[in-house]
């Protein structure tokens, strides 16, 4: 009997530590893990480690709707040049293929919206445990060495911050992760647009979506750009409580 009443504590523990919240940390410390991401994501030689981050919530969110719209999932993979590739069967036109194709860009930046409206309700815990739950589910996907690597690597910083670490650092790792979907989000449209207007990218998620829905690019494009700016915007406000 006291095992049982034991266990069920031990459950009710769990429970509140990841559904439970969290006291807000100090202004001074939101503003510092932005400024942190804003560090990460500026300057281009970070920029082109940080990006790998980016790349993974872009491939995921691919990976994502293909599954919601109903489209089979064959797997992803992520490159060390920071780009990646998601493959998935289904009918080669229509919404779920529109969906799928629209989801990479507009990924990190609803993530970081997501992730900041839970900050806003004071649930740290809760987001790295999510965090952690989609990056094992996204490792099944994977199919290349490199991107098992990748995926691995940021699942475990999550797991063994959330595990054992206190809850200032907890707050700080969040934070800063939120700032830099939410401010790395808005740099690959902007690095796309450069791309195009040099005459590359000719097969990028703009393109592809140009032909998929008989819409110009560049309509594509500043969808992009108003999601991720948006994002930032309201993802902004929420962290900084304004």
């Amino acid at each position: 009997m006291a095992s049982i009443d034991a266990t069920a504590n031990s459950i009710t523990d769990l429970w509140d530590r990841v559904f439970g919240t969290q006291p807000a940390p100090d202004d001074w410390l939101v503003i510092a893990a932005g400024a942190l991401a804003l560090i990460a994501v500026v300057p281009r030689p970070l920029w082109r480690l940080s990006r790998n981050t980016i790349t993974i919530a872009h491939e995921g969110g691919h990976g994502l709707m293909a599954l919601v719209t109903g489209r089979r999932l064959d797997g992803i993979r992520l490159h060390s040049d920071t780009s990646g590739l998601t493959v998935s069967r289904g009918r080669p036109t229509g919404l779920g293929m529109i969906l799928t194709a629209a989801a990479g860009y507009t990924a990190p930046p609803l993530l970081g919206l997501g992730g900041a409206w839970l900050l806003s309700a004071h649930h740290i815990t809760l987001l790295l445990w999510l965090a952690t739950a989609l990056l094992i589910a996204m490792l099944v996907m994977i199919r290349n060495a490199y991107g098992a690597l990748t995926v691995i690597l940021t699942g475990a910083a999550f797991l063994l911050i959330s595990w054992l670490t206190e809850p200032a650092v907890q707050s700080a790792f969040a934070y800063t992760a939120v700032w830099f979907l939410l401010l790395g989000g808005v740099r690959p449209a902007f690095e796309l647009q450069s791309k195009r207007r040099r005459g590359g990218a000719g097969d990028s998620d703009a393109d592809q979506l140009g032909r998929l829905a008989h819409v110009p690019p560049a309509l594509w494009l500043f969808l992009f750009h108003a999601v991720s700016l948006c994002s930032l915007i309201g993802g902004g406000r929420w962290l900084l409580g304004l």
